[in-house]
């Protein structure tokens, strides 16, 4: 099982949220993964309880966990374009296409938000069991 640190967070509407949670997992860009409500607290990333975990804005959290690593690094993510190489070193990055699973996300009906910040940012900051380290675009 993938700890959650990994696991890729969406924001969902309470409202029928075990049919939106079934919708993302059954999105072409996320396959694969097994999309799992987030019970307790929102921000410990543990399941600390019984009952969904709620967002400041009352919303639900579902965190995605991924069963194969990304076949597309962390680049495209970063709006650089092509992202064929370097996989390795983003490790938490784990969609095909990451920009496809945004934009996917964000059309589906009960997402509020989701994590990717798909050609938002030029670079990322990685802190990993080699230390803390700044990838640019």
């Amino acid at each position: 099982m993938l700890i959650r640190a990994l696991a890729q967070k969406v924001e969902i509407t309470p409202f029928c949220h075990e049919h939106t949670r079934r919708l993302v997992e059954a999105l072409p860009s996320v396959a694969g993964c097994k999309a799992i409500l987030r019970l307790g607290s929102s921000s410990s990333n543990q399941p600390d309880g019984d009952e969904p975990a709620v967002t400041d804005n009352g919303n639900y959290i579902v965190d995605l966990h991924f069963t194969e690593p990304i076949k597309v690094c962390g680049k495209r993510a970063l709006g650089a374009g092509d992202a064929s190489t370097d996989a390795k070193e983003l490790p938490f990055l784990h969609h095909k296409d990451p920009v496809a699973a945004a934009n996917e996300l964000k059309n589906t009906v009960g997402v509020v938000d989701h994590g990717l910040f798909c050609d938002m940012t030029t670079a990322v900051i990685v802190a990993g069991s080699e230390g803390i380290y700044v990838k640019e675009a």
